[in-house]
Order: C-alpha cells, then structure tokens, then sequence
C-alpha cells in the first residue's frame, strides 16, 4: 500500500552559489589564479524544498528571485524537481540572491551572501500566498528572509493548525523568543549555543540546551552534533541518535537534506523518532556526496540505506 505524498510549504531563500576552487585564498590586493568555478542553485530554502521534494512529498515554494539572468535558472531548476513555484515572485530591479563561495585545495572556504531578492521578502507576500501554508501539512522556514515574513508564516500556519518546522540558521545578531512559537526547531550545535547562550559542545550540553528551548517555547526540539549524533526532545522525553557511519565528503547542504526529510517522514508517520532516522539517513547520503542539491539522496536511496544501518 502506498503512503499518501504529504504536502509541504517551504518559505525561504533561493540562492545561486557561484563556487570558485583555488589552491589557497588570494591576500589583500593579489590576483591569483582558480582551477575551476561553477553556477550551482542554492539559498536554504530552496535546498530544503529540493530535499524535501526527493525524499517523497509534493512541495511548494515561496520566496523571490532578481530579474537577473540568474532568475529563470533558479527558477527551472525548482521546476525541475516538480516543486510547485506558483508563489515565487520576480523582484523587479533587483539581484537574486548570491553566494560567491571561495573553496581552498585544503577543503576550507570562505563565502560572501548578498541577500539580494531574498531581502525583499514581505509579510504581504506570505499572506498572498497563505492557502498555500493552511493547506500544508508541514511548513518549512529557515532565516535567510526578513524576520517579519518569517513571523508572519508562523502566525498563519498556527491558525491554520498546519505544524511549523525552524531551521533557525542563520542566526540573527537580535534573537526574538517569538520565532520558538513553533512545533519543532531543528538547529545545530553552532546555532544553539548562539540562541541559548552557553556552549553546546557534548550530547549533556546538547540536552540541557534543548530544554531550554522547549521552556522559551518550543513544542519540540532537536540540536545536531555532526559526528556526534543528534538529540531529540519531545513530550518530555530525550531520545540519542547515532551518526550514520560514512566517510565524510562535503557537508554543504546536509542539514538542509536533514530538515527537508524530517518534514516529509514527520508528516507521513506523526512520529518523531521514525522521522529522526529517516533524516539522519538522509543527512549522511548529502554528507558521502560532492554538492549541495546534487548530493541529496532520493526516497529510494534513503530507505536503501536505513535498511544498511538496521
């Protein structure tokens, strides 16, 4: 019997990453010369969309893009992935997003963002776009668009009883208590330790961050550790997940695969800990592989390899 494809909204970035390898960073006023570049769409938003789109459920995506020459390829390549872009504006006079990302032979990279399009997401254009939320079964929000369009996704996804996923990356330098007002809140040990205030560094660490959070209001929390594992805090009760075993490659878009997952399976099964596997499964397919988008595995590839890991 097949599982019915839930529905997920993700409001968020679209970004074209322009990636430029070369043997060390050029100093201060020095031309050097690159070994290679590449155009490869990104922005959080639209990674989760695409994870969330390969994992199993049909998705819709709303954000802005330029009127750039970079625009229509954003745009086609959420089409190509069958993601719904009905809410995705053009911004007139205006640069889609852009990261400039700069990678060393040595693995280390250095990234410019220009916000761009993405800046100029508004509350008005979620509420344009609000049949779109209610009808969802999750909403997927992340913080690379203005605070108020975040916030006012979550008032409507609350009215509506649709469940509300925070990536909360990245973190803003003034961190309002009113993004926790949400079903589950997904960050990193980095970004933990940035809203809580107090290092997240071991699994205790972890759990007693997560606590905090469910106390400043959060329904449900998880914090992940790379390496270490992740851990989940829901209804009271902790539970500890392992890193899946895999050589690591490139960990871009792993926690964008992680949150695109989680949603899916979370909506499928109303269970968070089947969720959290069916996630941590596919963070490590992204983690095995080069990439941000190209290294996101499909539902196939996920159930494969948590068939490897039981």
């Amino acid at each position: 019997m097949s599982v019915k494809r839930p529905q997920i909204t993700v409001v968020g970035s679209i970004n074209m990453d322009l990636v430029v390898r070369c043997d060390r960073f050029a100093r201060p006023g020095e031309t050097i010369t690159a070994n290679s570049s590449a155009e490869i769409s990104g922005g959080k938003g639209a990674n989760q969309a695409v994870a969330a789109a390969l994992s199993g459920s049909n998705v819709r995506m709303i954000g802005r893009v330029g009127d750039d020459a970079f625009a229509n390829t954003l745009l086609q390549n959420l089409q190509s992935h069958d993601i719904d872009c009905d809410g995705v504006s053009k911004t007139t006079d205006c640069a889609s997003g852009l990261a400039i990302v700069t990678v060393e032979a040595s693995g280390q990279n250095a990234i410019m963002l220009v916000q761009g399009a993405n800046g100029r997401v508004t509350p008005e254009d979620v509420d344009t776009n609000r049949t779109a939320i209610e009808t969802a079964d999750v909403v997927l929000l992340q913080l690379e668009i203005p605070l108020d369009a975040v916030l006012a996704t979550i008032k409507i996804a609350k009215q509506a009883g649709v469940r509300i996923i925070l990536d909360p990356a990245p973190v803003p330098q003034v961190w309002s208590d009113e993004l926790l007002n949400v079903d589950l809140v997904c960050p990193n040990e980095t970004e933990a330790a940035a809203i809580t205030g107090r290092p997240v560094e071991t699994i205790d660490d972890a759990k007693e961050a997560a606590q905090e959070l469910h106390r400043r209001g959060c329904k449900n929390v998880v914090i992940t550790l790379g390496d270490r594992g992740s851990v989940l805090y829901a209804n009271n009760t902790f539970h500890q997940f392992a890193a899946d075993k895999i050589t690591v490659i490139d960990t871009t878009a792993a926690g964008d695969a992680f949150a695109g997952a989680l949603a899916v399976r979370w909506a499928e099964t109303d269970d968070l800990v089947e969720a959290m596997r069916f996630a941590t499964a596919a963070g490590a397919i992204a983690a095995s592989r080069e990439g941000a988008q190209p290294s996101m595995g499909t539902r196939q590839m996920i159930e494969e390899r948590l068939k490897i890991e039981r």
